[in-house]
């Protein structure tokens, strides 16, 4: 499959539809994967997430169209899937700087978020990563969660997870996993970053992972440099060209042996 050709379809799908309801289904199928690997794909390779991109090609099209048209405001929220007026114009004015009333004294104010278009003929580098698969049952894992940022993590995680080993390890011993959370996976917003045991500790909070099955990547270390590398190579160069569909659960550091296992959930 050639992704960029793939994606260029997704585009004219988009681009065909910003006037109707826009199904993340259809969208998928194109891409041959599942709604979360199509939005994953979509937000690494257009370095925006799906839902933005259509909110600001819509609001883009509804100043041409409060512009050069004399179509009403409420009409042109409806033609562009807004449910009501106010919802529209708030929007508007944050896209466009200006208020959709003001569109005709002031069109030299108006922004054009322009449709992305991929060159077929570039190649995506082939991952030469390394990885198993393996099931795990469900996993009943108790922890502590520092909020935190897509910013600070980098330094907030190995922090963190000092502060937890000198609380809890001579009791409990060393934690067992480590795990990111994101306020939005698909503009890559970090919210939060759990240090996790997978024994119970009436002191920590309780993580349920489903039972899933898991892409392995091996680090040989624990170094917290070395896991992010690997976390940013899987979304840069594994997650465009590979064939599985990943499922919308967290991934997982998994530390054992002086090691550490990133884990990246997967569909059966």
């Amino acid at each position: 499959m050639n992704v960029y050709k793939s994606l260029n379809e997704v585009i004219e799908y988009i681009e065909a539809n910003l006037e109707n309801e826009i199904s993340y289904t259809k969208l998928a199928q194109i891409l041959g994967v599942n709604e979360y690997t199509m939005q994953s794909v979509f937000s690494l390779l257009c370095n925006i997430s799906l839902s933005e991109y259509i909110r600001k090609r819509r609001l883009s099209n509804a100043g041409y169209d409060l512009s050069q048209t004399n179509e009403k405001i409420m009409d042109i929220a409806i033609k562009y899937q807004y449910d009501n007026a106010t919802s529209f114009s708030r929007a508007f004015e944050k896209f466009h700087g200006i208020k959709p009333s003001s569109v005709k004294k002031q069109p030299e104010g108006l922004k054009v978020f322009a449709k992305i278009h991929f060159d077929e003929q570039q190649e995506i580098a082939k991952p030469s990563m390394k990885y198993s698969i393996i099931e795990t049952e469900e996993l009943v894992l108790y922890g502590e969660e520092k909020k935190t940022t897509t910013e600070k993590i980098g330094e907030d995680a190995p922090k963190h997870f000092q502060e937890v080993i000198k609380k809890y390890a001579k009791a409990y011993g060393y934690p067992n996993y480590g795990m990111v959370v994101y306020q939005d996976r698909f503009q890559d917003i970090v919210n939060g970053y759990w240090v996790l045991y997978d024994k119970k500790i009436p002191e920590l909070k309780k993580y349920i992972i489903p039972k899933s099955k898991w892409l392995v990547f091996h680090i040989p270390n624990e170094n917290p440099k070395d896991i992010q590398e690997v976390s940013h190579r899987f979304c840069d160069e594994f997650v465009p060209s590979c064939k599985y569909n990943l499922r919308e659960i967290p991934e997982l550091e998994y530390y054992h042996d002086g090691m550490t296992e990133f884990m990246v959930p997967i569909e059966d």
